[in-house]
């Protein structure tokens, strides 16, 4: 018999790394005399975006398009120092890193666009890849290309860097209360799964995640992230099984336990959820591992509502819920 059944997973996720331990990042922005924006930073993309992030960042402080700015990123020849691309940290610190990197090049910029078009720097911004004037914008502006151009021409500075830290203060030794970490991601996920009472099978149909993320610089990096998560935590619920004997590791490899496929992957609708966090790069904060935690725990209590049975361990196996049924009517 298919039954089926609904279940809620909520979590929070600390970003960064906490507890005083030391976490920063720099990065380092040129322009060149045509424009373009070349940004160095020492993080890693794995896949998350954070190449694609930071070049966004870059150009929104710089006031240029995207398509002028590329990324040289963990190169330990060129690049200075990201730390390590954990603790959903990236886009939190290295981003804020890029941000200060494009704001110290573009003040830089500005006070040779206040000679040049004799205006106080204070009236003088970037948009849309021209230099304005905020109180005359249509009568006093200048493309930005052309300010990169006479910044060269008359060996001005077009190089910017910046050091972000954020490090956070360790909690109360003796009473462990405090704020460990710089800001945090909250997350709700509803499930629905079918288990056949016959097989012991679980299907995950349906999953619903709704995540805060602060500001989402770049929606569609966010759902690949959320997405992504949901069926690694899928994994962790109903596949992954760590088989030990004697201190031996039985299932040590992707050829001994199963992992879920395109084709194992439920419904997924994704749900993103705008704070502001004044700490982030333009209010954003991070995704990461924060959307990995809360599908086993949907999808247990989900299993729980289907069948009225709570299976304590994981992964969700066959055996497992048989046994458990198995007990509950015998």
């Amino acid at each position: 018999m298919i039954k089926r059944g609904r279940g809620i997973g909520c979590n929070l996720y600390g970003v960064g790394y906490g507890f005083n331990r030391a976490d920063h990042s720099a990065a380092t922005i040129e322009v060149a005399d045509d424009g373009s924006v070349t940004v160095l930073s020492g993080a890693c993309d794995m896949g998350q975006g954070s190449d694609t992030i930071f070049c966004q960042i870059a150009a929104e402080e710089l006031g240029v398009a995207y398509e002028d700015v590329r990324i040289i990123s963990a190169d330990t020849f060129f690049t200075p120092d990201a730390l390590a691309s954990s603790a959903s940290r990236q886009t939190y610190v290295s981003g804020e890193a890029v941000r200060k990197a494009a704001a110290d090049v573009k003040g830089h910029l500005l006070k040779l666009a206040a000679i040049l078009l004799e205006s106080p720097i204070e009236d003088l911004d970037i948009k849309r890849g021209s230099v304005f004037s905020k109180s005359s914008p249509e009568s006093i502006q200048m493309p930005f290309k052309k300010l990169a151009w006479e910044a060269h021409f008359r060996g001005k500075q077009f190089i910017g860097f910046a050091w972000h830290d954020n490090t956070t203060p360790d909690v109360d030794k003796e009473t462990n209360q405090g704020n460990a970490y710089a800001t945090y991601i909250y997350a709700t996920q509803v499930a629905d799964v079918e288990v056949d009472t016959e097989t012991g099978q679980v299907n995950v149909v349906r999953v619903a995640a709704a995540h805060d993320v602060g500001r989402a610089i770049n929606p569609k990096n966010v759902e690949q992230q959320i997405e992504g998560a949901v069926v690694q935590g899928m994994g962790y619920a109903i596949m992954e099984e760590i088989i030990m004997q004697e201190g031996i590791t039985l299932t040590p490899s992707f050829t001994k336990f199963l992992i879920p496929t395109a084709k194992d992957s439920p419904e997924i609708i994704s749900y993103i959820v705008e704070s502001n966090d004044l700490k982030g790069p333009f209010g954003a904060k991070g995704v990461g591992e924060g959307a990995i935690i809360p599908t086993a725990i949907a999808i247990s209590n989900a299993v729980y509502d289907a069948i009225g049975v709570r299976i304590y361990s994981l992964p969700i196996t066959p055996e497992k819920i048989l046994a458990a049924l198995s007990e509950k009517f015998n």
